[in-house]
């Protein structure tokens, strides 16, 4: 068994595809409608056949007050492998995302937080 898919909840999947492709650089895979909606998913470019990442419509009332109260206590709704922080963070600020943790060695890794301007504070990692 292993992950194929997993969500994230997002307020605006038109403004989230923008920001995880266009800023953060994921790559579009499939774009379905799904009655007012849509099934949107993200892959990585390095890895077009690995888990992708569904952009879910945070409309139901239990994943809106989820996803604000994990964002009201700071706590990261997912993380992404990155093989230089540093790099990463200096190109992500250049393009104007906020960041709330700049990058901080603990222990083996190096973590950085910021805001995906969807409602939603994301993690990126180098090992």
């Amino acid at each position: 068994m292993k992950i194929i898919v997993t969500s994230i909840f997002v307020q605006d999947q038109d403004k989230a595809l923008k920001f995880y492709t266009e800023t953060l650089g994921f790559v579009k895979k499939h774009d379905v409608p799904v009655g007012e909606f849509r099934w949107i998913t993200l892959v990585s470019p390095d890895d077009q056949d690995g888990t992708e990442l569904l952009l879910e419509p945070n409309n139901h009332p239990a994943a809106k007050e989820y996803q604000q109260k994990i964002f009201a206590e700071g706590i990261p709704a997912t993380m992404f492998g990155v093989a230089d922080i540093h790099q990463e963070y200096n190109r992500l600020v250049e393009n104007g995302v906020k960041f709330t943790i700049e990058p901080t060695k603990m222990g083996e890794l190096t973590l950085a937080v910021f805001d995906d301007t969807c409602g939603n504070l994301l993690q990126i990692v180098q090992k």
